[in-house]
């Protein structure tokens, strides 16, 4: 049955009735389309049940719409109903769909707890991004035992997950790549469906531009800008983990369209260049008003460069558990006196409570200068040892894990967290680094993130003003330049 218009690929997935079938996809492929579509016409044609398990709550309510729509195009009146399943200390949202002849659908975020109990045929959606795919599916698999279906879709999202290991590893009965296929007939087999972007646009995926006009796959791939998602989300290569440290899904998961910086960060530039262009001697530190800063509990960090690579200033707001981009001040190549100016600018405010600057070979002195301000109880310096790198970039990977950071939509801002890398050396021994491009840096924005995060969980102390710690020499030095 064709109820709705399918490409080649989709019209194969869809009547391909093997009992286990596994498919990757390129991105926006039209799996999850192609995938409850088969659950719907299955529960028309006969009685029986499915559970679809996806990523999280929002990816369950869009997968359990794409089955609504396909119900209502070949015209079934189903009951549609939204309930909670508790279990344990736990509560999630159970979506699920009714139809005439007693068959039904149900959606489910994916975990251990909700994939286990289950007599149903089962649909794991980008099985990939599932958190614990291991316990999940240990959990789900004997849920079938008495004569039930498994399908699983997904995109790659590296190569240590159930779903890399299941399409790469388990017995094959029938191989699809692309138009190929290739019967394998192994006993406990899966059916295999491969197509990546090349493939999908030959089997009849269109690719159109806003205005309709057909889209050449190459212009995406330039408007992207990262190879590394190009080659795992369209052409569907599983990159190695230590290319993914911080994936796209968590980005984008973190982004939040309405932060932008505020007006005064363009000012404050303005300014300090201007000083310093003006009188190189005697430089004053410019004056700027945070009022809309002074209700707010902001935290800063500085990753420091002078001619390489972005030194960045980043400042998180914290909001009960969420760290939310307030301010990102991006600087290449600027003098360190401008630096200075720029830094001292920021924490003569008083709406700083405390921050975290790197301490290394060219943020030595210039922390040496905040603290002796400041005071060290409210301004950390931090040197990037291997282990401190491990700690702040778990830190920050754990806070976009559980939804408790925002980031802005920026290309930079992206590219930069994109481009942290993890490595394990033969010794067991784990850093971290990443590629260096004119256009991102070296990671300096994810490094200026840790150094907020970890700023913002510090121990607690008052806003930082030039009041507070040591003054001597140093507020003579200030005193000269205009900045008490």
């Amino acid at each position: 049955m064709q109820v709705v218009p399918l490409t080649t690929y989709q019209k194969r997935w869809v009547n391909d009735k093997s009992r286990f079938k596994i498919g990757v996809f390129t991105r926006q492929g039209g799996k999850s389309f192609a995938s409850s579509l088969e659950a719907v016409i299955d529960c028309y044609e006969r009685k029986t049940s499915w559970v679809f398990l996806s990523a999280g709550e929002r990816q369950s309510k869009e997968l359990i719409s794409k089955a609504k729509m396909h119900a209502k195009s070949i015209h079934i009146a189903i009951e549609s109903m939204s309930t909670e399943l508790i279990i344990g200390n736990n509560t999630y949202k159970q979506l699920e769909i009714k139809f005439p002849n007693g068959s039904r659908i149900v959606g489910l975020p994916a975990n251990p707890d909700t994939a286990v109990g289950w007599s149903a045929n089962i649909l794991l959606d980008e099985f990939s991004k599932h958190k614990a795919s291991y316990e999940i599916w240990k959990a789900m698999f004997p849920t079938v035992t008495r004569g039930y279906k498994v399908r699983v879709v997904s995109t790659y999202s590296g190569r240590k997950n159930k779903f890399y290991e299941l399409f790469h590893s388990s017995p094959t009965l029938c191989r699809f790549n692309g138009a190929e296929s290739e019967y394998m007939g192994e006993e406990g087999g899966w059916s295999k469906h491969f197509v990546d972007i090349h493939q999908a646009v030959a089997m009849g995926l269109e690719l159109k531009d806003p205005d309709g006009k057909p889209c050449d796959i190459e212009v995406l791939r330039k408007a992207l800008s990262d190879e590394d998602v190009w080659q795992e989300d369209y052409l569907c290569i599983a990159l190695e983990e230590n290319t993914s440290f911080i994936t796209n899904d968590m980005i984008s998961e973190c982004q939040n369209h309405t932060l932008l910086n505020p007006k005064w960060v363009d000012e404050l530039i303005r300014k300090a260049m201007a000083t310093y262009d003006e009188k190189k001697l005697n430089q004053e530190i410019p004056k700027i008003e945070m009022e809309e800063g002074k209700e707010k509990e902001l935290y800063m960090g500085y990753d420091i460069a002078r001619s390489r690579d972005f030194s960045v200033i980043w400042i998180d707001e914290k909001s009960n558990f969420v760290r939310r981009a307030y301010a990102i001040i991006s600087m290449k190549k600027f003098p360190f006196t401008v630096q200075e100016m720029i830094l001292f600018s920021l924490l003569n405010t008083g709406t700083i409570k405390r921050a975290c600057l790197d301490a290394g070979l060219f943020g030595a002195n210039i922390t040496e200068k905040a603290q002796g301000i400041y005071g060290a109880d409210v301004v950390e310096g931090i040197h990037f040892s291997n282990k401190v790198k491990e700690t702040l970039a778990y830190a920050v990977r754990h806070s976009m894990e559980d939804k408790q950071t925002e980031i802005p939509v920026d290309e930079i801002v992206r590219h930069s967290f994109r481009s942290i890398k993890k490595y394990t050396t033969s010794a067991n021994y784990v850093r971290f680094d990443a590629e260096r491009t004119e256009k991102s840096g070296h990671g300096d924005h994810f490094w200026a993130k840790a150094l907020a995060l970890h700023a913002s969980e510090s121990k607690e102390s008052g806003p930082v003003g030039y009041e507070s710690g040591k003054k001597g020499r140093w507020r003579k030095f200030f005193s000269s330049r205009g900045a008490i």
